[in-house]
């Protein structure tokens, strides 16, 4: 009981300061607050292509009965794997249950004892939960700062593995791969990217975008985001591929993910193969937010990620409320999630967001904080 008490304090503590997280209901409020960018999750003609796959095969909707080396294991999955690695023009991709799974996998796997993982500082926290996993020395390296990052590898011993994501989750900028890339290689260090916010809104993400799977030594694609799915896959040798079914336990101890969600991830590629107005309308919609919005609280990203910096937590907070009363669903990030001095907006533009939304949602931000 003690403890349950000492609990409590904790959680008393963060209510004080407006920090207690609380699991939210939807609302049906404009949504600037979901990782939908495309719209897929919402999309009648997709539910209904993925409705007749399952009607086609009913066994499809159950789950998998375990991990994939037990019975979870098909050859539907293994034909969807070999899709992504065709299509991806690499030597193998493994499916995951979630992009947290992934790189909980990766980095518990991969980096050993006296390795050094460098890792941009604002990386998701399933890359920081995964260097727990190991017993690799990890340094963080400024955000975006190459110059940073080429010191620490200078220092670095043994193997050397750089992590970064391709677009970031919380900033929304985009990272300078090709830079990376090269930095690397002159230091033969692997690179790992994560593309969770990048797959789907640019082509199949920006590794594919600029050539650059031979240099990137695991590329994580997630499908809970832009492509309106669920799951994961890690992308690159077949070496890879063998080495995390052999030693990820995060793979190993987890149940596979049901075959309809493997046949889906595959249907929602050829379904945007054919439906390539959906990227564009949400760069134009991207576009009208930053014609809009540009000014000292935001600043021109081309990502559907939109930070509005307002370091007041009690402004931030009091107008999180007023835009909510206005029907608007908009994510408001305070510490610890993010820096100190850092809170902000978290708006996400979404290719159905109309032009009329945006507009009145920035002109509801600005009049409250100029």
């Amino acid at each position: 009981m003690a403890t349950l008490a000492k609990w409590q304090t904790n959680l008393n503590d963060r209510a004080s300061f407006g920090l207690l997280r609380k699991l939210p209901i939807d609302k049906q409020m404009i949504d600037f607050a979901s990782n939908d960018y495309l719209g897929l999750a919402r999309n009648a003609v997709f539910q209904q292509s993925l409705l007749e796959l399952a009607m086609n095969d009913p066994a499809l909707m159950t789950g998998s009965t375990g991990s994939r080396l037990i019975t979870g294991n098909s050859l539907l999955q293994e034909r969807v794997e070999a899709f992504l690695a065709e299509r991806y023009a690499v030597e193998a991709a493994l499916l995951f249950p979630s992009g947290y799974t992934a790189n909980l996998s990766l980095l518990s796997a991969l980096p050993q004892r006296g390795d050094t993982l460098i890792v941009d500082e604002l990386i998701h926290r399933s890359v920081h939960d995964g260097c727990l996993m190991n017993q690799a020395n990890k340094w963080k390296f400024r955000h975006q700062d190459l110059n940073h990052l080429e010191e620490l590898l200078k220092r670095a011993k043994d193997q050397s593995w750089v992590v970064v994501e391709s677009v970031y989750s919380m900033d929304g900028d985009i990272a300078r791969l090709k830079e990376l890339a090269e930095l690397a290689m002159a230091y033969d260090a692997h690179l790992i990217v994560d593309e969770a916010h990048a797959v789907g809104v640019f082509g199949d993400g920006l590794v594919q975008e600029y050539g650059l799977q031979s240099q990137v030594f695991a590329t994580v694609v997630t499908y809970g985001k832009a492509m309106g799915l669920h799951g994961a896959a890690i992308l690159g040798s077949e070496t890879l591929k063998s080495y995390l079914i052999n030693y990820a336990s995060p793979f190993i101890y987890s149940t596979a993910m049901p075959d309809l969600m493997a046949l889906s991830i595959q249907a929602v590629y050829e379904f945007l193969d054919r439906n390539t107005h959906l990227r564009q309308k949400l760069q134009d919609r991207i576009a009208c937010f930053e014609s809009e919005m540009f000014d000292k609280y935001s600043k021109s990203l081309l990502t559907p990620i939109q930070p509005v910096i307002i370091a007041d937590l009690n402004k931030l907070k009091n107008l999180s409320k007023e835009i909510k009363e206005h029907g608007f669903h908009v994510y408001a990030v305070l510490p610890p999630t993010v820096p100190e001095g850092t809170g902000r907006f978290r708006i996400s533009i979404h290719q159905y967001n109309t032009q009329e939304e945006i507009k009145q949602l920035v002109q509801l931000i600005k009049s409250n904080i100029e």
